[in-house]
C-alpha cells in the first residue's frame, strides 16, 4: 500500500536543528513533487516547502527562507527538511505530501490545494521551547 512516513520530529530548543524525513513506499517519490506542510494548533494548514521532480526546482514560503533547506535522495526515495535556527513559532505538526503539479506549473504554486495530493504522511510533531 503506497504511503509517506515522516521522522525527525521532536523537541528542540530555540536556535536549535532538526531534519525530518519522509520516505516513501509503494510508489515512487520521483514521480511527484514533494511538499512539506505544517499545522499549528488553533492555525490552518500551511506549505513550508517544496521540491520539484528534478531536484533544481525548490521553493520556499517566506516563514522558511534562509533556515530551512529541502532535498531530496530519488535512489532512498527520501525528502529531507533540515530547519535551522529554529522559533518557537516553527512548533507544529509538520506533514509531506506527494503533489500532482503540471509540468508547465509554476512550483510556487505548489502548495494550492487546487492540486490533487494524492498521498500523505502521518505527521510530526515538532516543538520549539525552553
Amino acid at each position: 500500500q503506497p504511503q509517506l512516513v515522516e521522522s525527525g520530529g521532536g523537541l528542540v530548543q530555540p536556535g536549535g536543528s532538526l531534519t525530518l524525513s519522509c520516505v516513501a513506499s509503494g510508489f515512487s517519490l520521483d514521480d511527484y513533487v514533494i511538499g512539506w506542510f505544517r499545522q499549528a494548533p488553533g492555525k490552518e494548514r500551511e506549505g513550508v516547502s517544496c521540491i520539484g521532480r528534478h531536484v533544481r526546482s525548490i521553493n520556499y514560503r517566506d516563514s522558511a527562507k534562509g533556515r530551512f533547506t529541502i532535498s531530496r535522495d530519488n535512489a532512498k526515495n527520501t525528502v529531507y527538511l533540515q530547519m535551522n535556527s529554529l522559533k518557537p513559532e516553527d512548533t507544529a505538526v509538520y506533514y509531506c505530501a506527494a503533489i500532482v503539479l503540471p509540468a508547465d506549473a509554476s512550483l510556487s504554486t505548489c502548495y494550492s490545494d487546487y492540486y490533487r495530493r494524492p498521498y500523505w504522511g502521518q505527521g510530526t510533531q515538532v516543538t520549539v521551547s525552553s
